[in-house]
């Protein structure tokens, strides 16, 4: 069900939302990319005449800790959103209650973080009945759970058989899926990084045969290229991985995608940003020394692959883009996802983890289709699994 649907007039919604954001020591919100992305929902059902109570997760808390109290997300929040916020010293039972029932059309309440109910991860029942008394409609807007089995995620739909629905992140990401998985406008080609095959290779399995080109770069292109012989000097390999990387290679050319290995890297004699450098054939990397680049050959060979495409989804960077001296792949990468977006309309999307950080620093966060907000729930879509925060609300 879209959030549309719900007959929200008068109605408390029980949104779970994603509020698991970095805090310094002083306890202050230092990114608050996930709360600004809850905002719309939020705004949406003040709107429609609508209450919010707002529930999520924060941190990994043992039992009951007040270092990991959504209290902390208050401030941020109440700015965010140009209003006050009252907030529940618990989740469930009359800590909550009390403020979640005598909430009035147009305010807005938080609950306490729900990890410091062991109940929460465990997908308890009764637990999730309790959260259900908070609201009278269900929406989950949490991208970032979504493929865990949790209370709040999962198992409380069912106590809203007809009440429940996904929130416009939520919505937002699953549309921005299905245009890559499901109905892509070709060709569709998939950029693939990061620093271990063993990571990737379920998404890796998944896509060939239904992309038209699998770019493969980061660190795990040497471990394809070692395992078909060449020599890669120091750079990050999986050996154990050989086997899996040949019957990739193997699997593709059968399939009819097309998998691009880089030919030439930018190598270092060490991990450092000042460190000596030499572009090589990927095959022929000096001992002692460590591919952190892809070269400026292949650059240009995934960048034309990028602008000749009409859907891309990149997963992961070129190379160690977090030092200014390895981050031309990865930029040059985003700059193309960018320039593709906008000259020819293709339609792209940043899956998840260090592609966002690198679009984000590259600038051009805001010049491609869809930035995925969401890193292992992402991974699994990716790799074919269905999540079950999204099964809850379409079932």
């Amino acid at each position: 069900m879209n959030l549309t649907d719900l007959d929200l007039q008068g109605q408390r919604a029980l949104i779970r939302v994603d509020f698991n954001v970095p805090l310094n020591e002083a306890r202050e919100v230092t990114d608050d990319t996930r709360i600004r992305a809850a905002l719309p929902t939020i705004q949406y059902v003040l709107e429609q005449g609508g209450s919010a109570v707002l529930m999520s997760h924060l941190g990994r808390p043992k039992g009951r800790d007040e270092e990991f109290s959504l209290k902390h997300i208050l401030p941020r929040l109440e700015a965010l959103l140009g209003r006050s916020v009252t907030f529940a010293s618990d989740c469930v039972e009359d800590a909550a209650l009390d403020v979640t029932q005598s909430l009035k059309p147009g305010e807005v309440a938080l609950l306490e973080n729900l990890r410091f109910h062991p109940e929460e991860k465990g997908g308890d029942e009764f637990f999730a009945g309790q959260l259900a008394e908070n609201g009278d409609v269900y929406i989950n807007d949490a991208f970032g759970t979504a493929h865990r089995a949790h209370a709040s995620t999962a198992v409380i739909a069912t106590f809203f058989p007809e009440d429940k629905a996904f929130g416009a992140l939520l919505a937002g990401e699953i549309d921005a899926l299905d245009k890559v998985l499901s109905n892509p406008e070709k060709p569709l080609t998939a950029i693939i990084g990061g620093a271990k095959v063993s990571s990737k290779l379920g998404i890796i399995e998944h896509l060939i045969g239904r992309v038209d080109r699998l770019i493969v770069g980061g660190g795990m292109a040497y471990t394809f290229v070692q395992a078909q012989g060449g020599s890669i000097g120091n750079s990050l390999v999986e050996p154990e991985m050989h086997a899996q990387a040949l019957a990739i290679l193997e699997k593709a050319q059968s399939s009819g995608t097309e998998l691009l290995l880089p030919a030439d890297t930018l190598c270092a004699d060490a991990f450092a940003q000042d460190a000596n450098t030499q572009v090589v054939p990927t095959n022929a990397i000096p001992a002692d020394w460590m591919g952190l680049d892809i070269g400026p050959e292949t650059t240009a060979r995934f960048v034309d692959a990028v602008l000749t495409s009409k859907t891309v989804l990149w997963n992961g960077p070129m190379g160690v883009f977090e030092m200014a001296a390895f981050a031309n792949g990865t930029n040059a990468v985003a700059a193309a996802l960018a320039k593709a977006t906008a000259d020819s309309g293709a339609f792209t999307l940043i899956g998840g983890g260090d592609s966002v950080a690198a679009i984000n620093q590259a600038g051009l966060a805001d010049q491609v289709s869809y930035v995925s907000t969401g890193g292992g729930a992402m991974l699994e879509c990716l790799e074919g699994k269905v999540l079950p925060g999204i099964a809850a609300i379409r079932d």
